[in-house]
């Protein structure tokens, strides 16, 4: 009744946290940075660890499927390199022009009265590229990216919060030792024999994926999954973070998939899907350190 709405105490927002992936999430496939990324991550594979070519389509495929990213798995199956050396060749031959500013997107994003946070794989030069070519740069609190999950002076994840290093940070020094002379860890011949009792290698790399990694990015910047909005184009990163509570968008598909709670063809339906999301009264609290960085389509819900 009308007399009893009057005296309802007005309800809390579900959501006060959106947690966004950027690449492919933010811009759409067809923007063709994922395929040249794909194909410098080969080219790395060949001129600088010297893997034949031919060889390289079934490898990275494995390594991508069994540890979240091939980079990953390189570490994992015993190749050193450089973190940084391998992120400028991969990313920094990337046809950024491609992607432009995109006014509708950032509208919408400071238009919402919730926390904005950025959660990507990627190491922290591409994402700040990619957020600036959209014209996005100060549309979100923070990121978390391939440096925070991944502090540079450690050989493996560290569960002190001292070492995690945040967009805008000045932590100098490598983190990619592997002891010398370690021996390649077959992976291919792994999977050809699939009686072996030999288990897989285990990366130091923390990335998506990874429960371990999304839990890790949810306690650095005090977010509380139950609260929390994760935009995904991933299916797989998708499932992992409704294991651990997440409300789960996937983007780029309009076919809700297993793990999902909406799919959107594009970011730009988020009001059209999440109309509750502008109802927020407030922004909530600031809950950590990160530092500012700085088509109509169908939708299921």
């Amino acid at each position: 009744m009308e007399y009893e709405n009057c005296y309802r105490l007005p309800q809390s927002p579900k959501y006060d946290c959106l947690l966004f992936d950027l690449d492919d999430t933010l811009y759409p496939l067809g923007s063709g940075i994922a395929r040249e990324c794909g194909k410098n991550i080969k080219d790395y594979m060949v001129e600088k660890l010297g893997i034949e070519r031919d060889k390289i389509m079934e490898l990275s495929n494995l390594l991508y499927k069994n540890y979240g990213t091939t980079m990953a798995g390189l570490r994992a199956i015993g190749y050193d390199f450089d973190y940084d050396e391998y992120h400028s060749f991969v990313h920094g031959r990337l046809p950024y022009e491609n992607l432009k500013p995109d006014p509708v997107l950032r509208s919408l994003l400071l238009s919402l009265p919730l926390r904005k946070v950025i959660f990507t794989n990627a190491d922290k030069v591409h994402a700040a590229e990619v957020l600036r070519r959209l014209g996005l740069e100060d549309c979100f609190e923070g990121i978390i990216c391939f440096e925070t999950l991944n502090p540079t002076h450690k050989t493996a994840a560290s569960d002190d919060e001292d070492d995690i290093e945040f967009v805008g940070s000045t932590t100098a020094a490598n983190s990619n030792d592997v002891p010398a002379g370690s021996k390649i860890f077959d992976i291919v011949h792994h999977f050809a024999q699939p009686n072996s009792a030999v288990g897989l290698p285990k990366t130091p790399i923390v990335c998506k994926p990874s429960e371990a990694a999304i839990e890790r990015a949810l306690k650095i910047a005090n977010i509380n999954p139950q609260r929390t909005l994760f935009f995904e184009d991933s299916v797989r990163n998708i499932q992992a973070g409704k294991r651990l509570g997440l409300h789960t968008v996937l983007v780029g598909n309009s076919q809700r998939v297993k793990g999902a709670d909406y799919a959107l063809e594009s970011i730009h339906n988020i009001k059209e899907a999440l109309p509750e999301l502008w109802k927020a009264d407030r922004k909530s609290e600031v809950g950590y350190s990160g530092q500012q960085i700085v088509v109509e389509a169908s939708v299921t819900a």
